[in-house]
C-alpha cells in the first residue's frame, strides 16, 4: 500500500511541476473571468450566456489537462525508461498503473477546483444590458493570480523550490482568498451578505464535468500505454465529438432495435449526460444531487473499464 501511495503522489506532484499545467489553470480561470465582463445585448439571457460559456471553458480546459497530463504521467516515462525503473522494484504494472490514475485524477481536480471558483465567481458577476461590469471582482482576482506568481516566484529565488508547483498550490490559495473577499462586496465594494448573487447550481454542474474529466483520464491514460501524446489527443478528441453526437448517431437507431447501435451507444461515453448547465434555467433544482449520484455510477463503471483495457494493454507492453 506505501508503494502505492507513493507512485500516486509522484505522479501527482510530477504533474503539478509541468509548466502548461500552471498555464492552463491560469489561463482557463482567467479567460472564465473574462466572459463575465463584455457587454452581450442577449435579450435578458446574459447570465444564462455566461454560464455556459464558463462551464463549456471548464470542460475543454479539462480535455486537455486530461490529455496532456496522461501522456506526461505515463507515455514519457516509458519513453525514457523510468517506467521501467520502477517496475524493476517489486511492483506490479496493475498498481503502477491504478497509482498513476490516482495521481492524475487528484491533479484534475485541483484544475476543476480553481475553474469551479472562478465560474461561480463569473455567475455572480454576470449583468444584463442594464448593468454593469464588476470592476472590483475583476481587479480582486486579477491581483490574487499576480500575487500567486509573486509567491511561486519568492519561494523558488529565496528557498530554492520548483516554482511550478509552489504557484500552482499559490494559485490555488489566492483564488480562494479572491473568492471569499469578492463576496463579501459588491461592485461598488460596499459590504454585502457573502456570494449574494452566485449560482450554487453550478457546484453539481462542475461535480458532473470533473466527473467527465476522470472518463477522459481514464481513456487517455489506456491510449497512452501504447501511444504518444499527439495521437492520444486525437483519440480522446475523437470520443469526445462521438460521446457529444451519440444520442444522434447511435440512440435513435438503437431504439428502432439496432443491435450494431445498442453496442456503440454503451461502449461511447455520452458527454450529455454531465452536461448540467442546460437544466440550470428550467426551474429545477432539487434533482441535481440525485443526479449526481447516477452519474458518479456510471463514471465508475466506465472508468473501470477503461482501466481494465489499460491494464491489458500495458501487461504485454514492451518497456525497453
Amino acid at each position: 500500500m506505501r508503494q502505492f501511495l507513493t507512485i500516486a503522489t509522484n505522479a501527482f506532484m510530477e504533474l503539478v511541476r509541468q509548466p502548461i499545467f500552471l498555464l492552463l489553470m491560469t489561463t482557463s480561470a482567467a479567460f472564465e473571468i473574462f466572459l463575465a465582463t463584455p457587454y452581450y445585448f442577449a435579450f435578458g439571457d446574459e447570465p444564462k450566456l455566461v454560464k455556459n460559456s464558463t462551464l463549456a471553458v471548464m470542460l475543454l480546459a479539462g480535455l486537455f489537462g486530461a490529455v496532456l497530463s496522461a501522456s506526461a504521467s505515463l507515455a514519457r516515462e516509458i519513453r525514457t525508461g523510468t517506467a521501467l525503473a520502477v517496475l524493476s522494484k517489486p511492483v506490479g504494472r496493475a498498481q503502477f498503473l491504478l497509482a498513476k490514475y490516482l495521481g492524475l485524477m487528484a491533479a484534475l481536480s485541483l484544475l476543476t477546483y480553481v475553474n469551479l471558483a472562478a465560474v461561480l465567481l463569473a455567475s455572480r458577476m454576470a449583468f444584463d444590458a442594464y448593468g454593469s461590469t464588476d470592476l472590483f471582482a475583476v481587479g480582486v482576482f486579477a491581483l490574487a493570480l499576480v500575487l500567486a506568481y509573486l509567491m511561486g516566484g519568492f519561494s523558488n529565488f529565496f528557498l530554492r523550490r520548483p516554482f511550478v508547483s509552489d504557484a500552482v498550490f499559490s494559485l490555488i490559495l489566492m483564488v480562494t482568498l479572491a473568492f471569499v473577499v469578492i463576496n463579501f462586496y459588491n461592485k461598488d465594494v460596499k459590504p454585502q451578505a457573502f456570494a449574494t448573487g452566485v449560482d450554487w447550481r453550478l457546484i453539481p454542474a462542475g461535480v458532473l464535468i470533473l466527473f467527465a474529466l476522470w472518463i477522459l483520464a481514464g481513456l487517455a491514460l489506456a491510449c497512452s500505454t501504447r501511444l504518444d501524446m499527439i495521437p492520444t489527443l486525437a483519440i480522446c478528441s475523437a470520443f469526445f465529438l462521438l460521446g457529444i453526437m451519440s444520442d444522434y448517431l447511435f440512440g435513435i437507431p438503437a431504439k428502432a432495435g439496432s443491435w450494431w447501435a445498442s453496442t456503440l451507444y454503451t461502449v461511447t461515453p455520452n458527454w450529455q449526460l454531465f452536461w448540467l448547465a442546460d437544466a440550470l434555467e428550467t426551474g429545477q433544482n432539487t434533482f441535481q444531487w440525485g443526479y449526481v449520484a447516477k452519474a458518479l455510477t456510471y463514471m465508475v463503471c466506465y472508468v473501470g473499464a477503461a482501466l481494465a483495457v489499460a491494464i491489458v494493454m500495458f501487461e504485454d507492453r514492451e518497456l525497453s
